[in-house]
């Protein structure tokens, strides 16, 4: 068992910027890649960005290219999502993931956190 915790969200203006962080627990964190993505009201849960165990690779949507950066820190258990230039349509619940293998897939992702709110105002 892999337990998660995501923390960073907030009410922010658009421009502004926000770092989430996932906190794990449990198993080995740095045999797992990790997995953000979000979840609008009325909308499907999306993906957002994706790091491999090692940290070597990352992955992102079309739609935050550019402007969030994903990274981990094995040493202390967690992974980041550095989000800049924040837009009204990051608003969503982000949530961190973990899997065996880097995806965009939710559905290969077999740890899942809570979720942290995120809300940009225009």
């Amino acid at each position: 068992q892999v337990q998660l915790v995501e923390s960073g969200g907030g009410l922010v203006q658009a421009g502004d910027s926000l770092r989430l962080s996932c906190a794990a627990s449990g198993r080995t964190f740095s045999s797992y890649a990790m997995g953000w993505f979000r979840q609008a009201p009325g909308k499907e849960r999306e993906f957002v960005a994706a790091i491999s165990w090692s940290g070597g690779g990352t992955y992102y949507a079309n739609s935050v290219e550019g402007r969030f950066t994903i990274s981990r820190d094995n040493a202390k258990n967690t992974v980041y999502l550095q989000m800049n230039n924040l837009k009204p349509e990051d608003t969503a619940v982000y949530h961190c993931a973990a899997s065996q293998v880097v995806a965009g897939d939710p559905l290969l992702y077999d740890y899942w956190g809570q979720g942290t709110q995120v809300t940009v105002s225009s």
